[in-house]
């Protein structure tokens, strides 16, 4: 396997067969579970990987090691996909002493029954290997309450050993460090991932960032996607501003449309932006875009517009459900334009405004558009007239 740094070894496993990560969001290039090996004095194994990867995880590990035992098992995350091997590991390593804090030894006892040879830390504890010093640094709400990261500090380097944080969508092919792969196709997987499983977090996520900074990282060790060597400034950045609610200049036009009628206004509102200067501009029909691209989307630019037709006197269902899950998201430093459509009760425009006055708290801009079974002249002045109040508001400098 892999040797990251002195003494550091990669031993994580790829996952190409899962279609949906925790159920719920598209890893259509699979997705890594990440585990390190540091091999000093003390040999200390740093999460491990999801159960029915085991098999492979074993080989990597003892391809590593050989015979010897492993003194130490870290655990900064107790999600089953990075704890889900901590049973096994101890069949064949049974003088392993778990190091975890508080929170997480009773995750332990109640996802696994296991209890016992618990080395109990607390933010800024340390634990020396020989040549490494391991720091703790507790995290909690990034993005469970348990969560921790590790510094492992040489005389040379430091390595963060960070958890889900600075984790990406994507699994690994071939190489493991930034600096041997294209990372072109990783940057907004990791955009998808914190947006979708981080981003109401954005708080903790500071928090986590207040402790972090001053450290002169070498490496940033996730639990998913790549290791991270030539681009930590970049991460670390991206982390920075998605987790303060950043955005650029752009427009997402979201809609849910049955017969047509609300695309095609969702067409004249994205042209009429257009032309009054805005160039990202991404659309999404709700019922066929995966909500989990739609939230990533949300993340990046700062303009949203939603449309969708009234159904059953209320909102169309997957309009409905996506607002659920952005205003669960607590994101901020939005705006938000809307319009639908309705075949004889008015109602989408309305529920539309509900969940921005009571939930979401966007900005909002222009004048909601209703239109009555189809397009006419006036609607569509109207739509025009929302894409361009969204383009001024957008090219306001805040």
């Amino acid at each position: 396997m892999k040797e990251i740094t002195s003494k550091i070894h990669y031993v994580g496993v790829n996952d190409r067969n899962k279609e949906l990560f925790e159920g719920l969001w598209p890893l259509p290039n699979g997705v890594s579970y990440n585990s390190y090996l540091i091999v000093d004095e003390k040999i200390c194994l740093v999460d491990t990987v999801e159960a029915t990867f085991f098999v492979n995880y074993i080989k990597n590990i003892q391809n590593v090691i050989g015979d010897r035992p492993i003194d130490y098992l870290i655990i900064n995350h107790m999600e089953p996909d990075h704890s889900g091997s901590i049973a096994l590991i101890k069949k064949y390593y049974p003088n392993i002493k778990v190091v975890g804090n508080k929170k997480t030894f009773g995750m332990m006892q109640g996802f696994y029954g296991i209890g016992g040879d618990e080395m109990e830390v607390k933010n800024g504890d340390k634990l020396s290997l020989g040549s490494y010093e391991l720091t703790f640094v507790l995290t909690p709400m990034v993005h469970w309450p348990e969560t921790m990261m590790t510094l492992a500090t040489d005389q040379t380097t430091t390595t963060l050993f960070s958890g889900d944080a600075f984790g990406c969508f994507g699994a690994l092919n071939g190489g493991i460090v930034d600096s041997e792969i294209n990372c072109d196709g990783f940057w907004l997987e990791m955009v998808r991932y914190y947006s979708n499983i981080v981003g109401k977090y954005g708080t903790p996520v500071q928090n986590a960032l207040k402790k972090l900074a001053g450290v002169n990282l070498d490496y940033i060790c996730s639990t998913h996607g790549p290791v991270w060597h030539e681009h930590i400034g970049k991460v670390v950045d991206m982390y920075d501003r998605m987790s303060r609610y950043e955005t650029e200049e752009g427009l997402v036009i979201c809609y849910g449309t049955m017969y047509g009628n609300t695309e095609r206004a969702a067409e004249v509102i994205a042209q009429a932006a257009s032309e009054a200067g805005i160039k990202n501009i991404v659309m999404h029909n709700v019922s066929k875009s995966h909500h989990s691209y739609i939230i990533r989307d949300v993340f990046r630019y700062r303009g949203l517009i939603v449309g969708a037709p009234t159904y059953n006197t209320g909102l169309y269902h997957e309009m409905d459900v996506l607002l659920s899950e952005l205003a669960q998201r607590d994101i901020k430093n939005h705006l938000l334009g809307c319009f639908g459509s309705y075949g004889w009760a008015s109602k989408a425009v309305g529920k539309i405004l509900e969940w921005n006055e009571n939930h979401l708290h966007f900005e909002h801009v222009g004048t909601p558009v209703e239109i009555k079974q189809s397009l006419d002249a006036d609607t569509t002045e109207q739509c025009v007239a929302l894409g361009k109040a969204m383009a001024e508001r957008l090219h306001v400098v805040v």
